[in-house]
């Protein structure tokens, strides 16, 4: 199945739907995402989607409700989760300023000491 994300006001994903893969295929047998843009445009009478990848194969993220599509980094990102955190160019995820601890305990992370507190 071929996954496709339904994009709305300021490049938000609204909507996820699957295609069969054979929608997508030319008449070749490659599969095309235009194909797929076009079915689902004659079915919902929307015109703005983007293929996701399952696997994270393409655009970094596998897209959800909620998400945004970048057009520039032909990416889908999540909401930044705090003001300290960075965009990571290479995985277009967001960064904590500090790694997550490797020891086998619970963190969450704490935006006004900008540190990984332990839960308890």
């Amino acid at each position: 199945m071929a996954h496709f994300a339904k994009i709305g006001l300021n490049n938000k994903v609204i909507e996820i739907l699957s295609v069969h893969n054979d929608v997508l295929k030319d008449s070749k047998e490659v599969e095309q995402e235009v194909n797929g843009i076009d079915f689902l445009t004659k079915l919902t009478g929307w015109s703005i989607w983007v293929q996701t990848s399952f696997n994270s194969n393409f655009r970094k993220n596998f897209a959800g409700v909620g998400m945004t599509y970048d057009e520039d980094r032909d990416a889908f990102i999540l909401k930044k989760p705090y003001n300290s955190w960075v965009l990571n160019e290479t995985t277009c995820n967001w960064d904590a300023p500090s790694a997550y601890p490797d020891d086998g305990k619970t963190y969450s992370w704490n935006e006004e000491t900008l540190a990984w507190v332990e839960v308890a």
